[in-house]
């Protein structure tokens, strides 16, 4: 399943996504993974959270930035969830169209049984009809 905490920079979406994987760690018998643009977060999350800076890794593009997720998946066989702090940045989608990024992350999860909670830095206005569904938080 994919999930989707909207909303214009600096409205708090960071918090809700802190919050959220805080209090569903507890909850999880796998293991949870954090992505994000720093590590600015790391003294925020819970010690069993893996926090991943992919800014350390190169990225450029979108493909990459699911590759690299796909790699993530295959190193973890107990994955459960994986959070996307700054997603527009992080995933190299800054001004195009997330559809069919969110599309593949939809067959990851499927797939191979891992939810994503994905931050993203638009209005619930500006999102297609099509991710209106996934929905969780709009700030």
């Amino acid at each position: 399943m994919v999930q989707l905490i909207v909303g214009k920079k600096g409205k708090g979406k960071t918090k809700h996504l802190l919050d959220k994987v805080n209090s569903e760690i507890k909850e999880v018998s796998g293991n949870v993974v954090y992505l994000d643009k720093s590590a600015k977060h790391m003294y925020e999350l819970n010690n069993k959270v893996r926090l991943v800076d992919v800014s350390q890794f190169y990225i450029d593009n979108c493909e990459g930035f699911l590759g690299f997720v796909s790699g993530v998946i295959s190193q973890d066989h107990d994955l459960q969830q994986m959070y996307f702090d700054s997603f527009l940045k992080i995933a190299c989608l800054e001004g195009q169209d997330i559809e069919p990024v969110i599309a593949k992350l939809e067959k990851f999860s499927s797939s191979f049984d891992v939810d994503f909670i994905i931050s993203v830095s638009l209005d619930e206005a500006e999102l297609p009809a099509s991710l209106k569904d996934k929905i969780i938080v709009s700030l």
